[in-house]
């Protein structure tokens, strides 16, 4: 190999990876992060779930009770669905922390406190619903977040029970994990002080294995079938980063782990990219100053 063919080898391994546009609420804003900067925002209040659909509408929360589509060219909602007043849930108490938007147009909508899963069409019309397991009953924390699954189950962090269930599509719980304490007593608070096994967010793997976040546990998990612990990040594995709330998870294409980090505090990433067989801290999003330091959810929107 010539002298120029290695310069160019090693420029390109100090180059940075290419920018990562990010879809995140923080600070009374929606907004797109991109190239550093805040490119596209409008007034938003807390979420704990967001969906860029594929008819181009934003899908996020209001207030944990109703889900709203938003146009971004407008910026303003032109769908919504308020499970306080739909469905039988007129005067009940429930609050939404997972949705997701299925095929033909139709939403599915975690609701806690009533202690179900549903899916609707686009006009509001019950299509579907399962009753969920509920050891410690709580409209603010039956439930984080909840993904339908390729084959028709549910794969649903229930974070007042510290276990993430499978169910099947009649209601069936065919798989459960309760995350463990690992020895440790608990301990109040949100940021890196604290310790529990709050799940938050859960993925199924193509090897069949699951992907999730402790929250307070401040650790992300891969799981088999057979409940064994095959890989795992804690508090202080990364190189200058803490773990505190650890929330979101996302696989982007490249196969690289997407994980959010929530009440970490100033100094701290709330967005970390790792390449999962090194470990390889390889983009993190440091908006502490612009975004606070409540962000629990993001999507990346340009891998």
């Amino acid at each position: 190999m010539n002298r120029l063919s290695i310069l160019a080898l090693a420029a390109l391994s100090l180059a940075p990876l290419q920018a990562r546009d990010v879809l995140l609420q923080g600070k009374g804003k929606l907004a797109l992060w991109r190239d550093g900067k805040v490119a596209w925002e409008m007034p938003w209040g807390g979420i704990h779930d967001i969906h860029q659909g594929k008819d181009g509408l934003i899908y996020v929360q209001k207030d944990m009770r109703e889900v709203c589509g938003i146009d971004p060219k407008k910026k303003e909602v032109v769908w919504s669905y308020d499970s306080t007043k739909s469905n039988g849930n007129e005067g009940k108490r429930l609050e939404v922390h997972a949705f997701q938007p299925l095929e033909g147009g139709k939403m599915m909508i975690a609701e806690s406190g009533v202690g179900r899963i549903i899916e609707i069409d686009k006009d509001g019309k019950l299509l579907k619903e399962v009753t969920l397991k509920r050891e410690h009953p709580d409209a603010h924390r039956d439930t984080r977040l909840a993904r339908k699954l390729d084959n028709g189950h549910y794969l649903v962090c229930q974070e007042g029970d510290g276990t993430v269930r499978e169910y099947d599509a009649e209601g069936k719980v065919v798989w459960e994990y309760a995350v463990p304490m690992f020895g440790k007593e608990p301990k109040d608070g949100h940021g890196p002080e604290a310790f529990g096994n709050c799940t938050f967010s859960a993925l199924r793997l193509k090897n069949g294995n699951t992907l999730l976040t402790t929250g307070n546990g401040h650790s992300v998990l891969e799981v088999t079938p057979a409940k064994e612990i095959v890989w795992k990040i804690e508090q202080k594995d990364l190189e200058g980063i803490t773990l505190a709330w650890v929330t979101t998870l996302q696989i982007l294409p490249n196969g690289n782990y997407v994980i959010g980090n929530c009440h970490a505090g100033p100094g701290q990433p709330i967005l970390i990219e790792l390449e999962p067989k090194t470990k390889k801290v390889m983009w993190k999003l440091d908006g502490f100053e612009e975004f606070g330091n409540d962000v629990s959810n993001s999507v990346v929107t340009k891998p």
